[in-house]
């Protein structure tokens, strides 16, 4: 019977430690590169355009249904995974030189990127910079930079 009880723990906490934070999304959103695809090569500077389906776009702060804004998380494990992944989940995403945040309702970025392959994924932020409670997040594309 303990075993039973152990099984079913761990299947929860594995299934929380996907989860975002508390505030709901659109199930059927999506966030997506508009002008860029997994293996494309570009040069630098390069402009990154953000799409969105099924929510809006509001500045960090704004609390209204359906709304988020984006974050670019750049060169590192996709969401929720690697050494901080349950914290960005739970308690939001940092800001630093991987994890750039678009607080003002921006939806494109241009970047000096240096030469080489770069990991990019998008993320849907609550008012709080939180992943939603379902989060909303791009496939992680490569790119590489001439």
């Amino acid at each position: 019977m303990k075993a039973i009880y152990t099984a079913i723990f761990l299947g929860l906490a594995a299934g929380f430690a996907h989860a975002g934070g508390e505030t709901p999304s659109n199930p059927d959103a999506k966030v997506y590169f508009v002008n860029l695809s997994d293996g494309d090569t570009v040069q630098s500077p390069v402009t990154i355009v953000f799409g969105l389906n099924g929510m809006g776009v509001a500045p960090a702060g704004t609390e209204a249904e359906n709304t988020g804004h984006h974050h670019l998380l750049i060169n590192r494990p996709p969401l929720g995974e690697g050494e901080d992944g349950a914290d960005e989940l739970a308690y939001g995403l940092p800001s630093d030189e991987n994890h750039m945040h678009f607080g003002g309702g921006q939806t494109e970025v241009t970047l000096d990127l240096p030469s080489g392959e770069h990991t990019l994924q998008l993320v849907l932020g609550d008012a709080g910079h939180v992943p939603h409670a379902t989060p909303i997040v791009s496939d992680v594309i490569t790119i590489s930079v001439e």
